[in-house]
């Protein structure tokens, strides 16, 4: 069971065959279809692992905030180099003078979700020059999920990136842009191809379930896709 700041899973658009390759012609969800047309938010999606760090408000006043940092699950290890990099970016001092200031004291508990990237992470060694870092995707604060805008805010008050935002794109209009490949926005290796895009409703449109609708598109899917039509294509002419 989820715990109240877990991020949501993020599904793929379509649904997969028995083999996991993506068959474009089915929707994993009907919502996707319905919102087909609409532009949606399109941001790089980072290959690493997703990090939760969890600012809460001082227990009395004068105190520092509280600052956790947490895996996508409770359970889940964050990698020693990673955690090193994270105590470096947010140490409590600093986020208690950002986030907590005299004059507008903090009162909710605020969430920063991002992907930790980087060497021994996932297939992320060609993003950085060595080491681990962290990149902001999501913040929430209480109840709230900031919009793009004041992500960027928050990440540049932070002194921290931010996902990419690639552009505002239909779904047929992201996939195809998937399809075709593009090389990351972040990595200090520019040939590294993109990981994909994940999707958002720009105004953060709920599904029946209460959760925000967001969708992932990766470049492998595609990639096995093609793989799969040209061994069909091969055995039809033998």
């Amino acid at each position: 069971m989820e715990t109240k700041t877990e991020y949501q899973k993020i599904n793929t658009l379509f649904k997969r065959d028995s083999n996991n390759v993506i068959m474009p012609d089915a929707w994993a969800d009907p919502m996707f279809e319905y919102l087909a047309n609409t532009k949606w938010e399109a941001t790089e999606k980072v290959d690493g692992t997703n990090i939760r760090i969890i600012i809460t408000p001082p227990a009395t006043e004068g105190a520092p905030v509280g600052v956790e940092f947490r895996g996508r699950t409770d359970a889940a290890q964050i990698p020693e180099h990673l955690l090193k990099r994270l105590e470096e970016l947010f140490p409590v001092d600093k986020m208690t003078e950002q986030l907590n200031p005299a004059v507008r004291p903090m009162k909710d508990t605020i969430v920063l979700y991002g992907e930790g990237y980087g060497e021994k992470i996932q297939s992320g060694g060609r993003y950085t020059k060595g080491g681990a870092d962290f990149i902001l995707f999501d913040v929430r604060v209480g109840d709230w999920w900031l919009l793009r805008d004041k992500v960027e805010s928050i990440a540049d008050v932070l002194g921290i990136k931010a996902v990419p935002l690639v552009g505002y794109m239909t779904i047929p209009e992201a996939v195809e842009f998937v399809r075709r490949g593009f090389t990351s926005m972040i990595a200090a290796d520019p040939t590294l191809p993109a990981e994909g895009l994940v999707l958002k409703t720009p105004m953060g449109l709920l599904d029946r379930t209460g959760h925000r609708i967001v969708a992932k598109v990766k470049t492998v899917d595609f990639r096995k896709l093609e793989a799969k039509q040209t061994r069909m294509n091969k055995e039809r002419k033998a």
